[in-house]
């Protein structure tokens, strides 16, 4: 036998053999391998404090964007873009969903995360996650600036000099000008802005769970508060078509987890159920998706607008 060939080793039992070869997997003392073999099981108090906290912050953006949906929709109806909520231009102004819109809505979900799946198949996570992290990084910005407006302006002193701005880009000149860009906003927008982009920051460095939230809790008040279905017949078909949609890509299939586990953006909502073992270096979350807060919402808040009404 030369010197080259590996020597056999003797027949052991099971439980021996297992942690022989997690042990013999690694190059130093097998750490790395038995931690990855070790399922962590959560405590029933850390489940119920998960649980517990993701159902919380599912009803505050449900709460506060029905709220705000109330506003909205007087404003659009009076033509008025300048009220409490903090907007100030077109582009912010409510989206109205139609019955067409609604029967469409599950169809094309599901081209999406389909499509999303298989990039997630054939091309490398690396590049696809930095992508959209960068994307949602400034969506999510901008999402939650806008979130902030109102508390900021009842924040700030009367006396705070409010200087107001306006950003217009415009293509052509004369009769055939067009406006490709017009943004108006104040001196808060902007302090709102830089908070925003700080937490941006800190959430594409550090990708922690609270950075996380922050902009899907402002993703999901944005949802609720700006997309307005017209009527409950409407809402019913959105909820029943969604309720297809959920069983079969979650239930029927693998597509829906795959995808909401190799996609690092803030679509989700997450809570540690390690949280009382490793505090805020916890890695083990429970999550619940956006649209699971935001389609219910925008029904919910089209009830409180009814009942206003």
């Amino acid at each position: 036998m030369s010197e080259a060939d590996p020597v056999p080793a003797p027949a052991s039992s099971a439980p021996e053999a297992s942690v022989l070869d997690a042990l013999n997997a690694t190059g130093s003392n097998g750490t790395d391998a038995l931690n990855a073999t070790a399922k962590f099981v959560a405590t029933p108090e850390g489940t119920a404090l998960a649980y517990g906290s993701l159902v919380f912050m599912a009803l505050l953006p449900i709460f506060f964007g029905a709220l705000r949906s109330v506003s909205c929709s007087k404003s659009k109806e009076l033509g008025d873009t300048d009220y409490d909520s903090g907007f100030r231009n077109a582009a912010d102004m409510p989206e109205t969903i139609t019955s067409r819109d609604a029967a469409r809505f599950p169809i094309i979900a599901s081209c999406t995360l389909f499509g999303l799946y298989l990039f997630f198949k054939v091309f490398s996570q690396e590049y696809i996650n930095l992508l959209l992290s960068v994307y949602f990084f400034v969506l999510g910005v901008l999402a939650l600036s806008h979130t902030m407006s109102p508390l900021m302006a009842s924040v700030f002193p009367t006396s705070f000099p409010n200087k107001q701005y306006q950003l217009l880009f415009i293509q052509g000149s004369g009769e055939s000008r067009e406006e490709i860009v017009n943004y108006e906003f104040d001196t808060k927008n902007m302090v709102c802005l830089l908070i925003s982009s700080v937490v941006g920051v800190w959430y594409l460095l550090k990708k922690h769970w609270i950075a996380n939230n922050l902009f899907g809790l402002a993703f999901a008040l944005n949802g609720v508060e700006l997309l307005h279905l017209n009527n409950v017949s409407t809402g019913c078909i959105l909820l029943g078509g969604l309720f297809v949609y959920d069983v079969f890509w979650v239930f029927g299939t693998n597509v829906m987890v795959t995808v909401a586990k190799s996609f690092e953006a803030p679509i989700k909502l997450v809570f540690p159920q390690d949280l009382l073992e490793k505090g805020l270096e916890a890695s083990n979350f429970a999550m619940l998706g956006l649209g699971d807060i935001v389609i219910p919402g925008i029904f919910i808040a089209l009830l409180l607008r009814f009942d206003v009404r």
